[in-house]
């Protein structure tokens, strides 16, 4: 059960024309250290917005330069600093911004050395290599719109960024397929990959979802394994739904949301229909038609032990082949696996046009809230007042070095029989995701057995008792 208190938010609205049909998403962050997530939005033609929360799930709009043209952003710690930077993803130059005291920041692309290009950027990922010392940057770019034969079959090429002396090296990642999510993180091979997913109504035919594998650099193929998938691909999720310690990814689109079951012989098969998940059509009203899913985000609403799924859901602009009035999907995950659509008795199955999300607890009660980014609408904010909830753990890691967030490790939680396991991560969701201390319900359990696998390919194991915030470092 959600409470509705978008009030509580100062105004903000994604908008813009044709570049911002996609796009809008959400950086969600703690930028004060107050241990309360804060929320960057892009706002498309308008003004990107930094909210801050000031406790009791208020929040007030802090200064912050003026950014137009944003799509969405990430945040991550560039400089190990412990204050949270943010990269900026925009129509034109990207822009990297250096996090400060009290919500602040400062343009920092010029000073790191970030490479700029007038792009139309939509996807982004970042992780850490232990020969270098930074954060590699991958940027997925959608149309070129300098091709004069386009918009279609005109996807842009996407870009890595290698850190350096002095600054980044730029690095082009062709064939693009207009992306419109990545992620960087440990395939069902247990090998690191970029996972790119794609927008086929604009490369239209030879394209598909791609898979760069980190280590050879270079894009896999059906002698790995990987079959081909073609899609109108919006966001990617990833989280172990069936207890063996692969990621399951949930792929966001036009009609299917597909989710791939991870095999233990490395590759994916798509998940069975009965499962729940596809959330094809509007599941209110009498509109037949496709839906258009976007954001998409695994968390544990009730703290039961089992991840959940949101979906944000909405037609592009007027596309008449697609529903209109299309409501977001919260399916709530049963004991035998399946999931159950629940968003209308929770109170948000919004239909306005929504692109980016989050789930984070905003108001530390231990339930995760929900805040939802609409085009042409204001945000939305939900309180989860979810009677009954089950107990939780948050947990936070921290090493020497670069990667002062250990970005790449593992974290299983164990309570009795079960164990889950989530991935530490910067990417996927649409256009925008967080860095936060990773958010896990233990049911009825009041302590768990928490075991991380270090980038470094090291291992610890830690107690911890519900209800706490877990901060371990590794030894």
């Amino acid at each position: 059960m959600f409470q509705d208190i978008s009030d509580h938010l100062p105004r903000h609205v994604y908008s813009g024309g044709w570049e911002h049909f996609v796009g809008g998403g959400l950086a969600i962050f703690d930028c004060d250290g107050n241990a309360l997530p804060d929320i960057f939005a892009a706002g498309g033609k308008n003004p990107a917005s930094m909210l801050r929360n000031g406790g009791d799930m208020q929040f007030t709009a802090a200064p912050l330069l003026d950014i137009q043209g944003a799509t969405g952003a990430y945040p991550l710690d560039m400089d190990a600093d412990g204050i949270m930077d943010l990269f900026v993803l925009r129509v034109g130059a990207n822009q990297l911004l250096k996090g400060g005291a009290n919500c602040s920041f400062t343009d920092a692309t010029a000073k790191w050395g970030i490479p700029t290009q007038d792009k139309w950027s939509t996807a982004f990922s970042a992780w850490w290599q232990d020969d270098l010392n930074g954060p590699v940057l991958a940027i997925g770019n959608y149309v070129d719109r300098t091709d004069v034969d386009g918009p279609f079959e005109a996807c842009d090429d996407n870009a890595i960024l290698w850190p350096g002396a002095g600054g980044y090296r730029f690095e082009t990642l062709a064939p693009g397929f207009c992306p419109l999510s990545m992620l960087a993180a440990q395939d069902a091979r247990g090998r690191t990959t970029l996972r790119i997913s794609n927008d086929r109504h604009y490369y239209i035919s030879g394209g598909y979802e791609q898979m760069w594998d980190v280590s050879e650099r270079r894009f896999l193929t059906e002698d790995d394994g990987w079959k081909n998938v073609s899609l109108w691909g919006m966001g990617i999720a990833s989280r172990d739904l069936t207890g063996d310690g692969l990621d399951e990814v949930m792929l966001t689109s036009m009609g299917d949301q597909l989710l791939q079951i991870a095999q233990a012989d490395g590759t994916y098969a798509n998940a069975p229909y009965e499962i729940g998940t596809y959330a094809q059509r509007p599941h209110i009203g009498d509109d037949g038609r496709p839906s258009t899913g976007w954001h998409a985000e695994f968390g544990d609403i009730d703290n039961d032990g089992r991840a959940d799924l949101f979906i944000a859901k909405g037609n592009v602009d007027q596309m008449p082949g697609m529903a209109t009035r299309d409501p977001n999907n919260l399916l709530m995950q049963n004991p035998d696996g399946h999931f159950v659509e629940a968003s209308v008795g929770a109170g948000v199955a919004s239909v306005k046009r929504s692109r980016g999300a989050g789930l984070a607890d905003f108001d530390a009660d231990g339930r995760l809230d929900l805040v939802v980014l609409n085009r042409r609408a204001p945000l939305e904010l939900y309180r989860n007042v979810t009677a009954d909830s089950g107990n939780w753990v948050r947990i936070s890691l921290r090493q020497p070095g670069s990667n002062r967030d250990a970005i790449g490790g593992v974290i299983a939680v164990t309570t009795g029989e079960s164990t889950q396991t989530m991935q530490h991560t910067i990417g996927g969701g649409h256009a925008g995701g967080q860095l936060l201390p990773r958010h896990f319900g233990l049911g009825e359990a009041t302590q768990a057995e928490v075991k991380v696998h270090w980038p470094n390919g090291f291992s610890s194991i830690h107690q911890a008792k519900a209800g706490e915030t877990l901060i371990i470092t590794r030894p």
